[in-house]
């Protein structure tokens, strides 16, 4: 057993013992212990995305505090769950670094795990491809994963699909990738119906729009089995919180093309543990893998590589 082994049980052992009121306790106590600068910068990212809850001292919400405190005690056993089933130290640490920042406030741990030896979702060390690649890239914003895709491997693909629901990121994802061969451009919603829905549009910027019955902007949603009859090799997910949705929508293709995955899981409380367990109940083989590109202060930008 190494040492985030031993740091990681123990966290679990500790968090076990409390109730969903004493971590509450605990984790408000931890956080005005970190610096009023960071609180304010901290309060000022979650206020804008309505992901995880209003973190606001000024008018004493900590809504945010309490549904985190609530996922924590009540998904102990999926946590370790999802611990024993990463395949490496870097994955491991990763995930014993975002439960002790949800805690404790743990910078120190997200900033030694941040990757920086690759492009967002490509790990070559993990990520193998060849020219028979089908890929499909939902949430494809201006065409950024596109670009990192091909930098990262050369235009070593068969075919790329390219799903983007909001008209300005759709316009600049055909303008970014129009050299590039091979890419068929779906301006679709994408989920576990085909049906009307709405978009949401945020302030924070088009990236963060999503798919909410109160949007205002009508478009079709399909689900990737009944869209794409191609075999699959690799499916990119980045859908601001409707990935468990899109999951399953393609659930015929992961069952028979088993396609590499690599898909954001921190647009809510939940997708962390519950997205690879999701997977794993569809194929069993699969074998997974934690990736960090964000900041040291809120755990964002987490990867999970499922293969």
């Amino acid at each position: 057993m190494n040492e985030i082994d031993n740091k990681f049980n123990k966290l679990i052992q500790k968090l076990g013992k409390f109730s969903v009121e004493d971590i509450y306790i605990n984790i408000k106590a931890n956080y005005f212990k970190v610096h009023p600068d960071t609180r304010k910068s901290l309060q000022n990212f979650l206020n804008q995305f309505d992901y995880w809850g209003i973190l606001d001292e000024e008018n004493q919400n900590f809504e945010q505090i309490m549904l985190k405190s609530k996922m924590i005690k009540e998904n102990l056993d999926k946590f370790k769950w999802l611990y024993d089933n990463l395949e490496d130290y870097r994955s491991k640490k990763l995930l014993y670094g975002i439960l002790n920042n949800f805690y404790s406030y743990d910078f120190k741990t997200l900033s030694e795990v941040r990757e920086t030896n690759f492009k967002d979702y490509f790990d070559v060390d993990v990520i193998k491809t060849n020219r028979d690649d089908v890929f499909v890239d939902l949430g494809a914003f201006t065409g950024d994963t596109i670009i990192d895709y091909i930098s990262t491997y050369g235009e070593n693909y068969k075919k790329i699909y390219a799903f983007e629901m909001t008209d300005s990121s759709f316009a600049y994802l055909k303008e970014n990738t129009a050299n590039y061969n091979n890419i068929e451009y779906i301006k679709k919603a994408i989920g576990d119906e085909n049906e009307i829905i709405y978009i949401k549009e945020n302030e924070a910027g088009t990236s963060a729009n999503k798919i909410d019955v109160n949007g205002d902007k009508e478009i079709e949603m399909v689900t990737l089995d009944s869209y794409i009859n191609d075999d699959i090799t690799v499916i990119k997910m980045d859908i601001e919180g409707a990935e468990q949705k899109a999951l399953m929508g393609a659930k015929n293709h992961i069952i028979k093309n088993h396609p590499k995955l690599l898909i954001s899981v921190y647009h809510n409380n939940e997708d962390l543990y519950k997205i690879p367990m999701m997977i794993k109940e569809m194929d069993p083989s699969y074998k997974f893998y934690l990736r960090y590109h964000g900041g040291n202060i809120y755990p964002t930008e987490i990867t999970l590589i499922a293969i």
